[in-house]
């Protein structure tokens, strides 16, 4: 038997799971405030040195009961009074979305309730509307541009509303977040490498070496290039000194971490002057690099920028965002058939 749903209302309550990756999130929402955001994360890639894909899935399949009973137990709700359902449709894992979208579709059934697919890359960008009980915050003002960074994606995106969004710039090869990462595997300093670079930076001096930066027309970016330099400048170092990586390393991550944000923030700001938009908003898991937020704190104050940077749990995949963005198109009456199917790659 089918709920009816007033969708004009404020107050809809929503349920946001994520599966998009190696995090298993399930989030309740009441509008804009949350009520709850639970994550099981999978250590066991560590291990590998990246996310193996068939592992992830099978470690959602354990996990996605327990996240979404443990969610919707600490809303203080129970599923009855969820109103909808949001899960990640894409990009990600195809075998971790499955299983997110095939327990949304069994449990919007069997509970009558509409679901809504959520764009894992809108979702990191609505993360700036999730409101915290006694905690309320400014949220962004339409339009704004939002620097979305992670393992996957470096993008620049002009946010025109919660369903209007357009990738203005975006890199041609690496991301920033890869870039990191596979920077911090040759130095040997373990998986997830941003989280250990960022460490090692505050402990390092960003001027000790310079690293390539390109030369992307537009909004664009490119980091094969500086992955390339460093790649040499080890090589050439490691042959007149053994214990070069070890004795430097926080040196090195510095200038790496100082390079890669100088590109970011470079076309950042180009886009902000051409377009004549000083709202800028920050996400993604690179979002919470520690160097990025103060580079986005020291251009509010240099260029009058109104920055919008997220708290740390919104940084990494979480259904907070999903429920949020799942609420948004709830309100603008966009609900998902029964018979969707996941996709590794969507565009915004």
């Amino acid at each position: 038997m089918k709920k009816n749903i007033d969708t004009r209302r404020d107050d809809l309550v929503v349920l946001g799971i994520e599966s998009s990756c190696d995090d298993t999130s399930a989030a309740v929402l009441r509008g804009h405030t949350l009520l709850s955001n639970v994550i099981a994360s999978q250590a066991v890639h560590t291990a590998y040195g990246g996310v193996v894909p068939e592992l992830a899935s099978r470690a959602h399949e354990q996990n996605i009961v327990p996240v979404v009973s443990e969610a919707v137990s600490r809303a203080g709700l129970t599923l009855k009074d969820i109103d909808a359902i949001a899960f990640t449709r894409g990009p990600g894992l195809l075998g971790s979305l499955l299983v997110g979208v095939n327990y949304t579709k069994g449990l919007a059934l069997s509970l009558g309730i509409p679901m809504v697919e959520v764009n894992h890359l809108h979702a990191h960008v609505l993360a700036h509307f999730i409101q915290e009980e006694g905690e309320a915050h400014d949220e962004p003002d339409f339009p704004f541009l939002c620097l979305l960074v992670s393992g996957g994606n470096s993008q620049i995106i002009l946010v025109k509303s919660p369903e209007e969004m357009q990738i203005i710039g975006q890199t041609i090869d690496d991301a920033a977040g890869e870039a990191f990462d596979k920077c911090a595997k040759v130095m040997g300093l373990g998986y997830p490498g941003g989280p250990i670079v960022n460490r090692l930076a505050n402990e390092g001096d960003s001027k000790a070496f310079a690293f390539a930066r390109p030369n992307v027309a537009g909004y664009d970016y490119s980091f094969s290039g500086l992955k390339t330099s460093f790649l040499y400048t080890l090589r050439d170092e490691l042959e007149k000194n053994p214990n070069f990586v070890e004795e430097r390393k926080a040196d090195l991550c510095a200038s790496l971490q100082a390079t890669v944000i100088e590109i970011l923030m470079k076309k950042l700001r180009l886009a902000t002057k051409e377009l004549g938009i000083k709202q800028v908003a920050l996400a993604g898991g690179v979002s919470a690099n520690t160097g990025l937020r103060a580079a986005f704190e020291d251009h509010a104050r240099r260029y009058g920028w109104k920055i919008f940077i997220p708290k740390f749990a919104y940084t990494t995949d979480n259904a907070a965002m999903v429920a949020m963005t799942g609420y948004f198109s709830l309100k603008a009456g966009r609900t998902t058939a029964m018979d969707a199917v996941p996709f590794a790659r969507v565009t915004m």
